[in-house]
């Protein structure tokens, strides 16, 4: 820093220097009516040169570094490279480190899988665990707190010189739940069984960091353990199930075709509602998940026509500029859902198979005020042989909790086409559907 601005003055001293006897000169010619020999303005030129180099010279330290390389030439040697060869190599190198990474998570997946199968939920089980906010705490008589027992810390630079336990995971559950909730000690009870799982991992893996499994239920497995330490509130406000990174990994990226019925029964009042309704849904898609919509009657009106037989991501952007073209819509003639079923199971099999989109869940919405056909003949055709399409009809007629509660497994689960019909019949449609993909 003091070299930068030793050199920024010693510029700009020259530079004053140069200027001030600039316009003195200017000055003595203009009085004259004179013009500056070429021969002075490139005297001029040189000396400022010089005095920049020189400047440069002594402040940049370059002469110092051309010292040093001179020293190490002998053993420097210029080697030309296949540059072709060397991306390949990266490319592979990066392939088997991702490998590594995604097996490890496989192996977590397989055990967590195993365990929780293998366990039978028992309200009156009693259960002493590692938690990671009262780990090592005691009493006033010295003797430790229930869930704190004695568990080892050790300072490890591969973890930033924090203390941790690296033969094993400790558990945070939210202040705002009971540590010994029956829910809460059955699903540590039965994930106890990932640490070996993580010991494995990190032995095979030396780079890996962090390890965690984050619970419907609430609680945070996490490896290495580590203490926890509250604010200043005695509050840990952190809830995995609140993360990006959970809430992406529940919902599942999705490929989602809105149908909107604009025929003439759809006037008035129920369009508003449809309207409304789209964007609704429009809201619970994230900039993981593609989609596109699509309105009918007798014809296919996509709604935003350049997007024709595809489908965009669902980022703001998108998501707004789809918004401000639903205000156009108006109903009209007879609606022709079957023509509308085609397009949008062949838009969702030609964004799947052509491995664009979320590749994970598809879903068809179906938003009308009535269907007079079951059209099985279209079901049987793309939903033969493998069955993928689960239908979910009277969204809301009936009993609405069961029908979100159906969508939610269905959405949960990757690689499953579900095919949603919101029937327009209920006043609190719009509100309801804000449900439907979270």
């Amino acid at each position: 820093e003091t070299m930068i601005l030793n050199l920024l003055r010693a510029f700009w001293g020259v530079f004053f220097i140069f200027w001030t006897a600039f316009n003195t000169a200017l000055v003595d010619v203009v009085g004259s009516e004179q013009q500056i020999p070429l021969s002075v303005v490139k005297l001029w030129a040189s000396a400022f040169g010089g005095e920049i180099k020189s400047i440069a010279a002594k402040y940049s330290g370059s002469q110092l570094l051309q010292k040093k390389y001179k020293e190490y030439e002998k053993d420097v040697s210029i080697e030309e490279i296949d540059g072709l060869q060397l991306v390949k190599k990266l490319a592979k190198s990066m392939e088997e480190m991702f490998h590594k990474k995604s097996e490890a998570v496989r192996r977590l997946v397989e055990a967590a899988e195993d365990a929780h199968l293998k366990h039978e939920f028992d309200a009156d089980l009693q259960y002493e665990y590692f938690n990671a906010v009262l780990i090592n705490e005691r009493d006033e008589e010295g003797n430790f707190l229930e869930l704190g027992k004695e568990f080892i810390l050790v300072p490890n630079d591969h973890f930033n010189n924090l203390p941790v336990n690296i033969s094993l995971s400790d558990v945070q559950v939210p202040t705002n739940m009971y540590n010994k909730d029956p829910a809460i000690v059955n699903g540590v009870f039965w994930s106890e069984s990932l640490n070996k799982v993580f010991v494995d991992n990190f032995d095979r893996d030396p780079s890996l960091i962090w390890q965690y499994f984050g619970s419907a239920k609430g609680f945070f497995r996490q490896y290495p353990g580590i203490k926890w330490e509250p604010d200043e509130n005695g509050v840990i406000a952190f809830d995995c199930r609140n993360r990006k990174w959970y809430i992406q990994a529940a919902t599942s990226p999705k490929d989602v075709v809105i149908l909107v019925d604009v025929s003439g029964s759809m006037k008035g009042l129920r369009l508003t509602i449809a309207k409304q309704t789209v964007s609704s849904i429009l809201d619970t898609l994230g900039d993981d998940d593609f989609f596109n919509i699509i309105a009918y009657n007798e014809e296919l009106h996509y709604v935003e026509p350049c997007l024709n037989g595809t489908l965009v991501q669902a980022d703001r952007a998108n998501k707004e500029h789809f918004r401000e073209h639903l205000n156009k819509l108006f109903a009209k003639g007879i609606g022709m859902l079957d023509i509308a079923l085609n397009e949008a199971f062949n838009i969702l099999s030609d964004f799947n198979h052509t491995g664009q989109g979320s590749i994970c869940s598809q879903a068809i919405m179906l938003i009308t005020d009535g269907a007079v056909d079951t059209y099985d003949t279209i079901f049987a055709k793309y939903n033969w042989p493998d069955r993928k399409v689960s239908t979910v009809q009277r969204l809301f007629a009936g009993k609405p909790e069961c029908s979100l509660s159906m969508i939610n497994v269905c959405l949960m689960k990757s690689f499953l086409n579900v095919f949603v019909i919101i029937y327009l019949d209920r006043w609190d449609v719009s509100l309801m559907t804000k449900k439907i993909l979270i």
